[in-house]
């Protein structure tokens, strides 16, 4: 994933000064990155960490098997079943002024990319799609509840609907949801949001008690039994800033803990199997695939403020990836569900 992953080696120091906060996550030289062991080349050939550099891969070479999600064995050739047979995708979409256009970006690139998912893992039972906002102003279940599945729109900007009922007959969408019109409705969050983004407060939130108990806002969207895919997209980073201190005006507190808290209630929500979660972050990056920079302080509707403190929680996962949330996020989609189909292969089915 040359696009996803040519950002890491630029930002790995900035990145270190979270990701690093657990020491089980850097080598003995100290040195933090993303947990891949090569890089991919213009040529199409891949440098491993020795500089060695391995001839480019025919297209035969690298064609990947027909997946049959839920079929095969372990490694060790016995009777344990690997691959998943379902997938649980949540959307946390910033809805602060400046997300109009990213919000559009989105709602262009996720009917291919629900499309794709289809073809791609074809054996699954199916899928529970949700979108939570990265503030607490959803008024449909618990008031200033963060974490909360999108049922309603009402903000500035928004799709203003009530976009359920959906198939599940809970808060979440599922395969035997229009998705693409039901999507449009929920993830059109619109741009009347707080300006305090915490994006990782919200997914934290989302796939946890009590959100997740029975009789709760969000019963029966986390499935033990399914990969988790997380889609982060936000202009700002997630940080303890105050905009009080930068600009002289409110506090903007960002979501409580460290990159390396996050990591770790993400990876308890999946029962601790890190690999059963892909992230996808479409946030501010830096060159070559940079943003615009992003004024804060003057409301700018343009660019992104770079995301160090999200940039190292993401490259924490094996499966983590990352993409400019400014421009057409279609490539970057497309080329992740590559990985999530070969998350899905690896999945380690529940205890």
């Amino acid at each position: 994933m040359n696009g996803l992953r040519s950002l890491r080696s630029w930002l790995v120091c900035m990145a270190a000064v979270s990701a690093c906060a657990d020491e089980s996550r850097t080598d003995p030289s100290g040195d933090v990155g993303p947990q891949g062991g090569s890089t991919s080349n213009a040529d199409g050939s891949t440098s491993d960490s020795t500089g060695d550099v391995q001839p480019a891969e025919t297209a035969a070479d690298t064609a990947p098997p027909k997946l049959d999600v839920g079929g095969g064995s372990g490694s060790g050739g016995g009777d344990s079943l690997i691959g998943c047979k379902k997938v649980d995708i949540v959307f946390v979409i910033d809805g602060s002024g400046s997300m109009a256009d990213e919000q559009q970006n989105l709602l262009a690139a996720f009917p291919n990319f629900i499309d794709t998912m289809r073809t791609e893992l074809n054996s699954a039972e199916g899928f529970n799609v949700g979108v939570v906002r990265t503030d607490g102003n959803d008024i449909s279940c618990v008031p200033g509840r963060y974490g909360v599945l999108v049922t309603r729109n009402y903000a500035l900007g928004s799709s203003n609907a009530t976009c359920t009922p959906y198939a599940s007959g809970q808060r979440h969408m599922t395969q035997d949801d229009d998705l693409p019109s039901k999507f449009n409705c929920a993830a059109r969050v619109g741009t009347g949001g707080d300006g305090d983004e915490q994006p990782m407060q919200a997914v934290i939130a989302a796939l946890t008690p009590p959100n997740t108990d029975v009789g709760e806002c969000n019963e029966g969207f986390l499935r033990d039994d399914a990969l988790l895919v997380i889609v982060i997209i936000t202009d700002e980073e997630d940080d303890h800033e105050t905009m009080e201190q930068a600009c002289g005006n409110v506090p903007s507190m960002g979501s409580p803990g460290e990159p390396a808290d996050w990591y770790d209630a993400i990876v308890a929500a999946k029962g601790g199997v890190e690999t059963n979660v892909v992230i996808l972050s479409l946030v501010g990056t830096a060159a070559p695939e940079a943003c615009p920079p992003l004024d804060k302080c003057d409301n700018g509707v343009d660019g992104a403020e770079i995301a160090t403190r999200l940039l190292g929680f993401t490259w924490m996962f094996t499966h983590g990836h990352v993409g400019p949330v400014c421009g057409d996020y279609d490539p970057f989609f497309q080329e992740a569900v590559a990985d999530i189909k070969d998350a899905c292969e690896e999945f380690v089915p529940p205890g």
